[in-house]
């Protein structure tokens, strides 16, 4: 067998093994479309979970994502805002009404000067993150940072490469989906082979809004409209996509060798230079394709992935997924007792990551997601956690070991338990698919995407 990193051969499951699986109960427990119990994530476990000291945060860039950012941290136990950041005054001012304690700036070196401030998160447009994360990280900051990382290739790389010699530091990227419970249950049913061979799959994000803000001045009208350009966005596919497709790679295990593009402004024709309505077909090894479409002119069946097999598909819609299966596919037994939903007159298996327990349908259908917070909120719950670990850790081994031993402090910071989220390599190499896949929709045609692209030097 080839040999993979710790956490793919955690998930890499050997599908009689799985199948197997022992008891019912158990079977159960790894896939139940009914209402379980999740065996480490009970429904309310955030609340029960002791918190860690709590991590001084700040916050760059205060427009719609960074507000939600915002919001998600003042329910973090383990987060305190202590600052947040802004060149235009008026966000400023709306994002301080979520942010109360934190102090206010409009330029973010400020922030970097305070030493009490543990980490930021950087949550300013795309073609924006590349100097400030330099800067957070060479002023020692933990940084999270919003994916896509960068919208060209050399910036991307800059950053990956500067949060993979910041040793001390974590740098996450926001590929929020690493980390959420419900995803990290469905890698391991994907990995094992249940659904069969894996034939193809099929991604979208379908939301009718223009995507357009307004402003009275017009040189801020332009710098918040950065998405609909070609030189500051990556498009649809890169600037929403990504998340799924980056999903699906990881699911899959693979990375794509080429992208198919197509994509025009069918609705919003405002001067726009970025297509409202996209497809690209992403080529993988062994005949594999993913599909993705997305549109600003139609928001029927809004967003979800199908992973197709040759025994059953799986769908994905927000923390829920179903299985439907084929009629020559084996009986597995658990599927027998799972709820059973009806899609467009076919039948979904749910699938569910919860475990000890059975409980019993009865007459009315039993909610079939232990998992009630947002993909967001695991995100910047697993980079707190982290911050804190590794914080810890590195004051331990400087207190222990030569604190000029960087080659020992890696290998002693390896065997640290993390939460699950994207790093440096996993944001590098999803960023490189997204331009590769905005590259390709642009000019509308193939574009390859060699492996060499996704080293790091």
């Amino acid at each position: 067998m080839k040999h993979l990193p710790k956490s793919s051969r955690a998930a890499t499951v050997n599908r009689r093994d799985f199948v197997k699986g022992g008891s019912l109960a158990t079977m159960m427990s790894l896939m139940g479309g009914v209402e379980l119990v999740a065996q480490e994530t009970k429904k309310d476990a955030a609340a029960d979970k002791a918190a860690g000291p709590q991590v001084k945060v700040g916050v760059i860039g205060l427009g719609a994502r960074g507000r939600e950012v915002l919001g998600t941290l003042a329910l973090q136990k383990e987060a305190a805002v202590a600052a947040i950041c802004d060149t235009y005054a008026a966000s400023l001012r709306r994002a301080s009404e979520a942010a109360p304690k934190a102090t206010k700036h409009a330029d973010y070196q400020e922030i970097l000067a305070n030493k009490e401030i543990q980490a930021v998160v950087v949550a300013t447009p795309t073609h924006q993150h590349r100097q400030v994360v330099l800067d957070a990280l060479k002023a020692g900051k933990h940084v999270y940072c919003e994916a896509p990382l960068a919208n060209t290739i050399e910036d991307a790389q800059a950053i990956a490469l500067a949060a993979k010699a910041a040793v001390k530091q974590v740098f996450q990227a926001g590929l929020q989906l690493r980390s959420d419970p419900q995803r990290h249950f469905l890698l391991q049913f994907i990995r094992s082979g249940a659904m069969g061979k894996n034939l193809m799959a099929r991604t979208q994000w379908n939301k009718k809004l223009s995507w357009r803000f307004t402003s009275p001045n017009p040189e801020r009208e332009r710098e918040i409209n950065w998405r609909l350009r070609k030189e500051t966005s990556l498009g649809l596919v890169g600037e929403i996509g990504l998340h799924q497709i980056d999903a699906a790679s990881w699911f899959l295990n693979s990375k794509p060798t080429a992208v198919n593009g197509f994509g025009a402004v069918m609705h919003w024709e405002d001067g726009r230079e970025v297509a409202d309505t996209m497809q690209a077909v992403f080529e993988f090894p062994g005949g594999l394709t993913l599909t993705h479409g997305s549109t600003l002119a139609n928001s029927f069946d809004s967003d979800h992935e199908v992973y197709f097999g040759t025994d059953s598909a799986i769908m994905v819609r927000g923390n829920k997924a179903w299985m439907f299966k084929e009629a020559d596919a084996p009986l597995l037994g658990w599927e027998v007792y799972a709820r059973k939903d009806e899609f467009y007159k076919e039948t979904g298996i749910a699938l569910v990551a919860n475990a000890t327990k059975l409980v019993a349908q009865g007459d009315k259908p039993v909610e079939d997601a232990p998992f009630s917070n947002t993909p967001l909120s695991y995100a910047l719950e697993a980079f707190l956690a982290n911050v804190n670990e590794i914080g810890a850790a590195v004051e331990d081994f400087n207190a222990t070991f030569n604190p000029n031993d960087t080659k020992a402090l890696v290998k002693y910071l390896s065997e640290i338990k993390r939460q699950p989220a994207a790093g440096f390599k996993e944001g590098y190499e999803a960023t490189v698919i997204a331009i590769k896949a905005s590259e390709a929709v642009q000019k509308q045609q193939r574009v390859l995407i060699p492996k060499e692209l996704f080293a790091l030097a």
